[in-house]
């Protein structure tokens, strides 16, 4: 069945070669466009081959919220299992033809195709090569349907839930997002802070994350992490504690819960948040994924605050990237002897901003007015005095009964004024009289006979 591409999905003249003739050529406008007609009914999508047009797998049919998008949906489907997170190669590229073309590029040039023009100019051929590997290796019916079976979606670039923030990325844009959870994720990533830090956390540490996230929770924000041990597990807790809103971020599927120590953690995420990742289902972490995950944390949220992190920390890393994107970067101080906050004071030191509550941190990322509360030490009974009253109070001896003569004195008045002050003094139970003296009211509590560390 043939169509006509929509107008705003029209490549760059020079960019563009003619697709495949079993690949659809709409869907292939700006980074990763979904806009435009291209079939009816659902892609198939088998091993080795471009995606066409035709019954829907058994295995599992692919989620379609209007025309083409289907396509679109598969294709990105397979790419996310062909692409590493993070690969600005692979993004440069889908912005330039779109997933539908670089996908038919990927596969058009394989084995079999007899051409001279190098698909990917500049791209390395082993990166090529593994893309391809594992592209004719994916089954996006099968993934789509191990998602939805969890009550989950794949979320792509043109969807009403795809949070546009990801955008700031450029070519490290996600290819979509798998996600577990009854949330609209838009709607909640623009309220959102995330928090980070070190998974060997001390108690301070711990105790911090969760009270933030409990303080950010009861004001109606999103806390945003990475489920890991140590400070993102805190941060989970104090915000699920509230009753409140989380995302977790995952470095694999999220139908693989990682830590294995955090499976029920996660189980309540995906019931009472959401459980995000860019990685296709069954896949499993690695160091580089974890590092390339943060950059998701950071692009996400409108903030990200560091409770506790070592000179070389992924939680440093997000923090970096949240400053690259222009978003709000925060950090809570910690003892100037703990290794664990060397890495949050050098930051400090830097251009983050010192916060300590909820309050301060909504105050940087919140809508203008939203401001902290002003913060100062309690008020004694002794600064609400006049300053001459006080200045006779002070030249009340700390022993004995004083007469008033010497008190005058020392407080630089007449007898008679001072006298006026030590009745008002009196007044007030900061002096008692005894005899023809003043001394201080002796204020001080008994000591307890109770045994030290219980009754």
């Amino acid at each position: 069945m043939t169509t006509t591409p929509s107008p705003d999905a029209t490549p760059a003249p020079d960019a563009t070669p003619t697709p495949p003739p079993d690949l659809d050529p709409a869907g292939t406008s700006g980074p990763g466009a979904t806009s435009g007609p291209v079939s009816s009914s659902a892609p198939v999508f088998t091993p080795g081959s471009a995606p066409t047009s035709g019954p829907a797998p058994a295995s599992g049919p692919a989620p379609t919220s209007g025309p083409g998008v289907a396509d679109e949906r598969v294709v990105r489907a397979v790419l996310s299992r062909a692409v590493e997170p993070g690969d600005e190669h692979a993004g440069r590229w889908l912005r330039r033809y779109g997933a539908v073309g670089f996908l038919g590029r990927l596969l058009g040039s394989a084995g079999g195709a007899a051409t001279d023009e190098d698909p990917f100019p500049g791209t390395g051929q082993k990166r090529v090569a593994s893309w391809r590997l594992r592209a004719t290796a994916a089954d996006p019916g099968r993934d789509l349907a191990t998602v939805q079976a969890l009550g989950g979606r794949f979320v792509i670039p043109g969807d009403t839930e795809w949070p546009r923030q990801l955008d700031d990325l450029g070519d490290a844009r996600p290819l979509g997002l798998w996600v577990r959870g009854p949330a609209d994720l838009r709607t909640w990533a623009l309220r959102s802070v995330a928090l980070v830090g070190a998974r060997a956390c001390t108690p301070y540490g711990a105790h911090t994350a969760a009270d933030l996230a409990t303080g950010l929770a009861r004001q109606g924000w999103v806390v945003v992490s990475g489920a890991a041990y140590g400070i993102d597990g805190a941060a989970h807790r104090g915000a699920l504690a509230a009753g409140g809103a989380t995302v977790a971020v995952l470095a694999c599927g999220v139908d693989t819960p990682y830590p294995r120590g955090h499976d029920q953690l996660i189980r309540r995420v995906a019931e009472q948040g959401l459980v995000v990742g860019e990685l296709p289902p069954e896949s499993h972490p690695t160091p580089s994924r974890f590092i390339l995950r943060n950059r998701v944390i950071a692009a996400l949220t409108r903030g990200t605050v560091v409770i506790e992190a070592q000179h070389r920390s992924g939680s440093l890393v997000t923090a970096r990237a949240a400053a690259r994107l222009g978003r709000h970067t925060m950090g809570v101080p910690g003892p100037v002897t703990s290794a664990l906050s060397a890495g949050v004071h050098e930051l400090l030191r830097g251009d983050a901003t010192l916060v300590t509550d909820a309050d301060e941190i909504i105050e940087l990322v919140g809508d203008m007015g939203q401001l902290a509360p002003a913060r100062r030490g309690p008020v004694l009974p002794r600064d609400l005095l006049a300053p001459a009253t006080a200045q006779v109070l002070e030249a009340v001896p700390a022993r004995g009964p004083t007469p008033t003569t010497v008190i005058a004195r020392r407080a630089g008045g007449t007898p008679d004024d001072t006298l006026a002050k030590l009745y008002e003094l009196h007044s007030l139970g900061f002096v008692e009289r005894r005899g023809e003296g003043w001394q201080l009211t002796n204020t001080t509590t008994p000591p307890s006979n109770a045994r030290r560390g219980g009754p």
